[in-house]
């Protein structure tokens, strides 16, 4: 009665948009249901956004904003231990970049970002772009300083943090 009473308190507190798999996974663990970050995009729309640039012969690329920098970013080293920043290990995702999000200047080095991956799309208007860090605070940040910069197709992933997200663009 005790496990029965758990979970449907556990359900009363969920958000419409919750899925099953997030239920047994959040019901497993103990923890409190997970949520999603704003501005972070679904998995199924982050699917359908890899599946239509991949439709255009085009490969997204991944724009990982999280700062090798420990000590101006703490909070990015352990993650990075089983989720490697972008360019750390050779010929891992290789189509995803590191951009640290400057949080004091609140910008991207647009510059980091391979001009050859930006021109073989069509150019920034045509350009499919996924960013992330670790759950989505700054790569929404980032989604929003690409498009003011230009960029049209940007989702934000959110990042490892958000498992099923993850899933459908982590490896790129």
């Amino acid at each position: 009665i005790d496990v029965m009473n758990r979970v449907a308190r556990l359900v009363r507190t969920l958000p419409r948009s919750f899925s099953g798999p997030q239920l047994v996974r959040t019901f497993a663990s103990g923890d409190k249901p997970f949520k999603r970050k704003p501005g972070v995009s679904s998995p199924a729309e982050l699917k359908a956004f890899v599946d239509a640039a991949r439709a255009n012969g085009q490969e997204v690329i991944v724009v990982d904003a999280r700062n090798p920098d420990f000590g101006v970013e703490p909070g990015d080293e352990g993650m990075s231990k089983e989720f490697p920043i972008a360019q750390t290990l050779k010929g891992y995702r290789v189509r995803a970049i590191n951009v640290p999000f400057n949080r004091v200047t609140k910008s991207l080095d647009i510059e980091r970002i391979p001009k050859e991956w930006i021109e073989q799309a069509g150019g920034k208007s045509d350009v499919s772009i996924i960013t992330h860090c670790g759950s989505g605070g700054r790569g929404e940040k980032s989604k929003q300083f690409l498009l003011t910069n230009g960029f049209k197709k940007v989702l934000n992933g959110g990042g490892p943090g958000d498992s099923e997200c993850w899933s459908e663009f982590g490896h790129l």
